[in-house]
Order: C-alpha cells, then sequence, then structure tokens
C-alpha cells in the first residue's frame, strides 16, 4: 500500500511543478535595461518529457512579428542547437532570435530573426542541456531514439499549450550536431504518426539542417582531401591526417563507438594546428565566436528571472554541457543517414545548407555522405543544376534542388550560419518554407544529361 501512495505523491508532485512553471514563465514580465519587456519571448518555460519524473526541456517561444497568414497557419519553426549537449539560446541570443547579445550583455533587436513571418521555438536539449532538467544523470539521453522520445513528448506538449497551434506546420530545424537530431525527431514523428489519430499527430511539415553531422564516418574522412586540395596543407600533412582519418573508422566499423569519436577529434585537432586559424568552424575568422557572450548573459539573475527560469541560485548556466556530450559520446559516430532516407521515402521535404567557410561540418563533408544516400532521387538530385542564388540582387549562394531535398551554400557564412549571414539566413528559410523562387518546383530542365552520380 505504502509503494502505491509513494507514486501517487511523486505524480501529484510533479503534476504541481509543472503547472507551477508554465503559469510563471508564461507570464514574466522585465522592464529593466539589461532585458526590456519587448525582447521577452511570447512564452516561455518546461515542457515535462516523462510522467514519472520531473525532467524536462526549457523551451522559449516568439511569435511571427508580421505573420503573411492567419497565425492558425502560420508555420512553426523549431530549433535545436548542437554540441551534443549545446544550448539552443545559443541560437536564440547569438544567432537566429529576435535579439542578439552585445559585447556589452545588453540586447539589441536582429534583422535577420528568423520569426520575422513564422512563429520560432528554442528548444534545451537533450535533457540537461542549458536550462533543461535532467532529474537524474541516468535519464539523459545516450542514443537518438531516445532523444527523439523526449523531443516527441515536448513537441506535443507544446502543441497543447494554445490551441492556436494545433494545426499550424511544423519545420523543424538546427545546426551541427542537430544533423542527428533533426533526423531522428523527423522519423521518430513519422512512424507516431501511423499509430496516432488525425487530430493526434504531429503536424511535421520538413526539416532544415545546417552544417550538420549526420553520417560522421563518411564525412569525416573527407577532411585531408578539402584542406589539401584549398592549399591549406601540403601532401606529408595529407597522408598524415588520412592515416588518423583511417583510424577513426577502423574503430567505426568495430564498433567500438567512444573511441572512434575520440580518434575524430585528434583528426580535427591535427588540422587545427596544421592551419593555424583561429577556428575551423569559419576559417576567415581572425578570432573563435564569441558565442560565450550568452553564458555570461544568461547568469545574471534578473535574466534567468525575465525569462521564466526556476533553478536554484547557485545554477550556472553552460553553453554546452559536459555531462550531456559525454553521455553522448559513443553516439557522436553513429550515422542517422537511413532516417534521412525514409523523410525523403516519405516525400517529407528536407533543407540542407553550409556556411561555405566552415572547414569541420562545411560543403565538401556534407555532399560525401548525401550522395551515397539510398534514395530513388538522388541521381536526378545530384546531376541537377546548382544555380546561382540571389539576394537583394547580389550572388548569396547556390542551390540545389531536385523534388522534395534541396541543398544551399551560403557564401560569406561559416558554422554559425545564422550569425555570419543573417539576412541571407533569413531570406533563404523563408523561401524555403514558402516555396518561392529557387526555392518552388523544380524545373526538370535543370538535370544535366550528362550524368556524374557515382553511387
Amino acid at each position: 500500500m505504502k509503494k502505491k501512495e509513494d507514486s501517487t505523491t511523486l505524480f501529484i508532485s510533479t503534476l504541481i511543478f509543472f503547472s507551477f512553471l508554465q503559469f510563471h514563465t508564461s507570464f514574466s514580465v522585465s522592464d529593466s535595461s539589461t532585458f526590456p519587456y519587448e525582447a521577452l519571448p511570447t512564452k516561455s518555460g518546461y515542457l515535462p518529457v516523462t510522467s514519472t519524473s520531473t525532467s524536462s526541456i526549457f523551451y522559449t517561444f516568439y511569435e511571427a512579428q508580421n505573420s503573411t497568414s492567419p497565425l492558425s497557419q502560420t508555420p512553426l519553426l523549431i530549433w535545436l542547437q548542437g554540441g551534443p549537449g549545446c544550448s539552443s539560446m545559443v541560437g536564440n541570443f547569438y544567432e537566429l532570435g529576435p535579439y542578439r547579445v552585445t559585447s556589452s550583455l545588453t540586447l539589441q533587436p536582429n534583422h535577420g530573426a528568423w520569426n520575422r513571418i513564422f512563429g520560432l521555438v528554442f528548444l534545451d536539449n537533450p535533457i540537461g542541456t542549458g536550462f533543461s532538467v535532467a532529474s537524474t544523470p541516468q535519464e539523459i539521453p545516450t542514443d537518438q531514439t531516445r532523444v527523439a522520445e523526449h523531443l516527441f513528448a515536448a513537441i506535443t506538449r507544446f502543441v497543447q499549450l494554445d490551441p492556436v497551434f494545433k494545426h499550424r506546420p511544423i519545420y523543424i530545424t538546427g545546426e551541427s550536431y542537430a544533423g542527428k537530431y533533426i533526423p531522428a525527431i523527423g522519423y521518430y514523428i513519422l512512424e507516431k504518426n501511423d499509430k496516432l489519430e488525425n487530430t493526434e499527430r504531429v503536424n511535421l511539415a520538413g526539416v532544415a539542417i545546417g552544417n550538420g553531422l549526420t553520417d560522421p564516418v563518411t564525412q569525416m574522412v573527407t577532411h585531408a582531401d578539402n584542406a589539401y586540395y584549398v592549399g591549406l596543407i601540403n601532401e606529408r600533412q595529407k597522408n598524415e591526417l588520412e592515416k588518423l582519418q583511417l583510424k577513426a573508422v577502423e574503430l567505426a566499423e568495430r564498433r567500438n563507438w567512444s573511441e572512434a569519436t575520440d580518434a575524430r577529434s585528434r583528426v580535427l585537432d591535427l588540422l587545427q594546428n596544421m592551419t593555424g586559424f583561429a577556428t575551423l568552424y569559419d576559417y576567415s575568422r581572425k578570432v573563435p565566436y564569441e558565442d560565450w557572450l550568452v553564458a555570461q548573459f544568461l547568469n545574471i539573475a534578473e535574466v534567468k528571472k525575465a525569462l521564466g527560469v526556476n533553478v536554484d541560485e547557485s545554477f550556472v548556466y553552460e553553453k554546452c554541457s559536459k555531462v550531456v556530450g559525454a553521455a553522448l559520446h559513443a553516439d557522436l559516430m553513429k550515422s542517422v543517414k537511413y532516417m534521412v532516407e525514409k523523410l525523403l521515402k516519405e516525400e517529407m521535404r528536407v533543407l540542407l545548407y553550409q556556411g561555405q567557410r566552415d572547414l569541420r561540418v562545411g560543403v565538401v563533408q556534407v555532399e560525401a555522405w548525401v550522395k551515397t544516400m539510398k534514395w530513388e532521387g538522388i541521381e536526378d538530385f545530384v546531376n541537377a543544376e546548382r544555380m546561382i542564388w540571389k539576394v537583394n540582387g547580389e550572388v548569396a549562394g547556390y542551390v540545389q534542388k531536385w523534388k522534395s531535398l534541396t541543398n544551399v551554400v551560403v557564401l560569406g557564412g561559416g558554422h554559425l550560419l545564422p550569425a555570419d549571414q543573417p539576412l541571407n539566413s533569413q531570406a533563404m528559410i523563408e523561401d524555403w518554407v514558402l516555396e518561392k523562387g529557387l526555392f518552388g518546383s523544380v524545373s526538370y530542365r535543370n538535370v544535366s544529361r550528362n550524368s556524374v552520380y557515382d553511387g
């Protein structure tokens, strides 16, 4: 009898906890100069991922600034950061949110925000990341299936917060290690939707992956050739890198996943030392990205209060969680390519985009795995014309498209593309979602008669 009473008490306590959080964070008020009222999210709070504990995903939601359609039809973008274990508040306050943090730890409007005409949700994923709560370290996911289960719970809970959300098309977006999260949750949604009533399904309309780590082994073995042929290393250095790359491949083939992850890190560390760049994430930068400003900003007590963060005063926000990173360490080198193949076979719209100056997970790395996909349209995609893409009359990059798959190379951008090219990244996501211009229906005449496909 005692055991039943304990479980009932835990359930009631959990309900009270989440009810408090959602009420509290939806009505946060700020009149400070550090976090002005107009910069507040429309909603923020915690989305439970299980009914058996207080583990929850922290979110911030910004409604569209100038929606071009009724709110009930306005697309919702969900943003997932990479890492693994990096907080989506980096995307929010450094890249694509409506306000960006400055070096003086104040906020300024971001004219390249992705919520100009769409709703925008940032999720601190997985639990234990950023302001998200993991009730025990053991609940932190160690694979993409568990990540997807938690994301599905959070997304369905978010949609239930407001009746207007129910029928809005949802696009899952993100960058870097989210190149694994995004296919995983997309795949999971398709699997779950098949078993759910229409009224309970997640209205997934597409996925967008920026500079994504999706098929790590295939991507990693491109680094030596990539660096060599753009003149960053000589042949002796190329051979040295190739030996390390092969070692990582061997470890992955033997399913020594954690050791394979370490071997990949040695490849990238060596490339960093050989090139001397401030960061491989953007070879043009004289200093690394200043995304550390986000952590300084979010550790200000009044900022946490304004966002409705419910943590102990001693809690220190980390841009990237070492605990979550360690939990997913062995997962890093595992491929989710088959999940992308599933999305394409189901005619789900997929956008892959890369900043031209990223040497870690850039243009060459993405092309390498894409052309190995088992999808009936892959040969036509590989042979499709790479079209010049212009924004406001200037060349912004290149678009290659076939049916539901689109790839974009954005000039002048690195790994954190929306931070580097805010207006062009905004134009890209808006035109892709709305299927405008080069992102609209593809002409079959764009396919070359001379096949370059070697799959």
